[in-house]
């Protein structure tokens, strides 16, 4: 394996260790008797300009409990892009609510807004963007959507912290936000997860939804709604914040190195990479992501382990919802594979031939992206010289 030196993830210093020591001494290591969770939570609503943040257990119960709030129940839908990572629709199926995906748009990966007007029904309570790899999807298209059919968004956010849409950020658009601080995610706690909400009421149900509907004060056991534990703690949150004072610094690195690596790998036979939308002012880049047409299934499968052999962080993209036995197990909608496959070709080739690099790529020096882009375009010939490989 050949070694180019890019940056470790996670990244952390004394403001993590610093943080754990505070909230180990404060003595109480529960949201409910501490206070790094409501800290994070001002701190991190300030930053996503949201007027209310809550803290929660990881990004797919951010979901969760984000469409409960939003009244999503048994035999309801909601319209999911067809390439996602699977907890987008899992979180609607488990509240007993239908998943119906629909195509994405072949540059930017994110929701197709003409496919998401056509899935919308009577039974539609919730249309759930996905910001794929931090590019924002195309939230004016999609405003107007939520405001002719007065079906509600659900950002996915779980790859988006710092991105702005024609200078709004993600809790600026008044729709309730989830997102992710999973290990990979561009600020971590190893797991952990947020939703950001334009309302006092939607915050004080999710906070009674979260904590199994118990009130903050309560001391009787008097639970107010269903719900479940989904309560962060103070551990967690204090190295939360610690990311979440460098978060801006990390993207403004891959802000500059991202179109350097889009430009070289674009001059690379064969490769194609992920559009940006102009009207996207601000993209904090989760993933360096390309298309390689022609090589599909197992070829790309072969390609992405070439990559890794030579010292990159590589992976193959999120495969089709609708192709994971998973997404059949409850709340699939009435259709079959192929029939699906059909209403969204774009995002069935995409998980095809689709690879993504993780974000440490971009925090990289510009002369080790060049290197990056070297070795991608000699895995990519080697990989289109094999016999059997597509021309």
């Amino acid at each position: 394996m050949s070694d180019i030196g890019l940056p470790e993830w996670p990244q952390y210093d004394e403001r993590e260790r610093a943080g754990l020591l505070r909230a180990l001494e404060q003595g109480q290591w529960w949201r409910m008797g501490g206070g790094e969770v409501d800290a994070f939570e001002r701190e991190f609503a300030e930053h996503e300009g949201a007027r209310h943040a809550l803290a929660v257990t990881n990004g797919t119960h951010a979901l969760e409990l984000a469409l409960q709030v939003l009244g999503v129940g048994e035999g309801d839908e909601v319209v999911v892009p067809a390439f996602t990572f699977i907890s987008s629709s899992q979180a609607a199926q488990r509240l007993g609510a239908v998943a119906v995906p629909v195509d994405v748009d072949p540059g930017t990966y994110c929701i197709d807004v003409a496919a998401a007007g056509q899935a919308v029904g009577p039974r539609t309570r919730a249309i759930m963007p996905v910001h794929m790899a931090g590019q924002l999807a195309d939230m004016d298209g999609l405003a107007k959507l939520s405001a002719d059919s007065g079906v509600p968004l659900l950002q996915d956010a779980a790859h988006a912290q710092g991105a702005r849409w024609n200078g709004r950020r993600v809790g600026e658009f008044g729709s309730v936000a989830a997102y992710s601080f999973q290990n990979g995610k561009l600020m971590t706690a190893g797991e952990g997860g947020a939703v950001t909400f334009p309302d006092q009421a939607s915050y004080e149900e999710a906070f009674l939804r979260h904590s199994c509907g118990r009130p903050r004060e309560d001391r009787t056991y008097r639970h107010r709604t269903s719900g479940s534990n989904f309560r962060l703690n103070e551990f967690s949150a204090a190295v939360l914040r610690a990311q979440l004072s460098r978060v801006d610094e990390q993207a403004d690195t891959r802000e500059r190195r991202a179109p350097l690596l889009a430009r070289l790998l674009a001059e690379i036979p064969g490769v194609v990479p992920q559009a940006r939308d102009p009207r996207a002012d601000r993209v904090p880049h989760y993933m360096a992501m390309f298309r390689v047409p022609g090589l599909a299934g197992e070829r790309r499968d072969a390609l992405v382990d070439d990559l890794v052999s030579r010292g990159l962080p590589a992976f193959v993209v999120f495969r089709a919802i609708y192709r994971t036995d998973a997404f059949w197990e409850t709340g699939a909608p009435d259709a079959t594979v192929d029939e699906l496959a059909a209403r969204c070709p774009n995002a069935d080739a995409l998980s095809e031939d689709g690879i993504w690099l993780h974000h440490r790529t971009l925090l990289a020096t510009e002369e080790q992206i060049h290197q990056v882009a070297e070795i991608v375009a000699d895995a990519v010939a080697a990989a289109t010289a094999r016999p059997g490989a597509a021309k």
